[in-house]
């Protein structure tokens, strides 16, 4: 107890003291929140929690591609820009190969050229998502395919 606070005053702190104590789990978890160590637990469960609320349905991730930038397109213009970010997407990684050969390769491919192959990859799967969403066909559902298979 502290000596120069008021009798009155300190049974009141003593009553919040042990109300805490009777609260449980999730006081305890609050009161571990003040601390650095605490903080770190408490976003790691709350990203945990938000995580599991997540849908991932058919869009995938991204994080350069819009997944409802297609929703409206038709099955041909689907086409049309899977082949283009297809042929985009082998351009840079034959431009991320022929950089790698090179001294400093490394840092050229990802100054200049990784986040364009990735926005090109994510573009690539946003149009799978939405072609099998309305049921276009796509390379893997080609009837030819499918006899080779």
């Amino acid at each position: 107890m502290v000596p120069e606070l008021s009798p009155l005053m300190q049974q009141r702190i003593a009553e919040r003291r042990g109300s805490r104590a009777e609260r449980g789990c999730f006081a305890s978890l609050f009161l571990a929140a003040r601390t650095a160590s605490g903080r770190r637990l408490c976003a790691l469960l709350a990203g945990a929690l938000l995580a599991g609320c997540s849908a991932a349905g058919d869009n995938p991730f991204t994080v350069f591609a819009d997944p409802g930038k297609y929703e409206y397109y038709s099955c041909e213009q689907i086409t049309n820009q899977r082949k283009f970010w297809s042929t985009r997407e082998q351009e840079l990684r034959a431009l991320m190969t022929k950089s790698e050969q090179d001294t400093g390769g490394v840092v050229v491919n990802v100054l200049a050229y990784k986040a364009d192959h990735v926005a090109a990859s994510e573009e690539l799967k946003v149009l799978e998502a939405t072609a099998r969403t309305k049921n276009c066909e796509t390379p893997a559902n080609w009837r030819s395919n499918s006899t080779i298979r």
